[in-house]
């Protein structure tokens, strides 16, 4: 079985242009050129519209172009009434896609897509929905609106027929506290041992990251110590 590595980073916006770039940057200079995934917001918080900035949908375009897989994820990823403890105390307001119903689910999916294909040129690589929390008519428009692929914390699937292509906990960091940024260091430094005999392993960045330098330098040990022996993948080689 062919070992992998998935890398992605999440909040793709106008809003958050210049910290995207670092992140880009610094992927770029440690996988093969292209070899991760951005998951782009269309309108951040209502305070960053994509499709009324022409530059950065260029700047999309160019990124898809040159092979980087392009995830709608989600369409504010703001959720202004969260329920349950995930949604309420570990993504600050962010699990836009938690409670939704299918109604309202598919037509953000649908403005969404619409928003993202026409600035990149090509169909989306599937749906990530922010916070990776999904209610269950959530999961039901994902699948009924078609998108090839999808991704939570702890698998990536095919929504048509719920084929599970990848298992295991992702790699990520958070940024919001010191608490957090200790705990996010720690499972890291677990996780990079832990999760090595898995054949696929997933890293997900956020611009807040770029803020803290401990969780950049910790990035980089993470890609030093899983990168050998496994290839910096897409996620559409997992249904390949």
């Amino acid at each position: 079985m062919p070992r992998r590595l998935l890398a992605s980073i999440h909040d793709v916006s106008p809003r958050f242009e210049r910290e995207v770039d670092v992140l880009a940057e610094r992927l770029d200079r440690r996988l093969e050129a292209a070899r991760f995934a951005m998951l782009v917001v269309p309108d951040h918080w209502d305070q960053a519209p994509l499709a009324a900035d022409k530059a950065f949908q260029a700047r999309l375009r160019g990124w898809a172009d040159a092979g980087v897989e392009m995830f709608l994820h989600g369409w504010r990823h703001r959720d202004d009434a969260p329920k349950g403890f995930r949604a309420q105390h570990m993504t600050a307001g962010e699990g836009e896609f938690s409670a939704l119903d299918h109604e309202e689910a598919t037509a953000r999916l649908r403005r969404g897509r619409a928003v993202v294909e026409d600035a990149i040129g090509r169909p989306v690589a599937g749906f990530i929905a922010p916070a990776w929390l999904y209610s269950a008519d959530a999961l039901a428009a994902v699948r009924d609106e078609g998108f090839a692929l999808a991704e939570d914390h702890m698998k990536v699937w095919r929504p048509a027929d719920g084929a599970v292509l990848a298992r295991g906990p992702v790699i990520t960091w958070a940024s919001r506290s010191p608490a957090r940024i200790a705990s996010s260091l720690f499972f890291a430094g677990l996780a990079r041992r832990g999760l090595q005999p898995l054949p696929t392993v997933r890293v997900a960045v956020h611009p807040g990251d770029t803020r803290v330098p401990a969780l950049l330098d910790s990035l980089d040990a993470t890609l030093a110590r899983l990168l050998p022996g496994r290839s910096a993948a897409r996620y559409a080689d997992l249904d390949g």
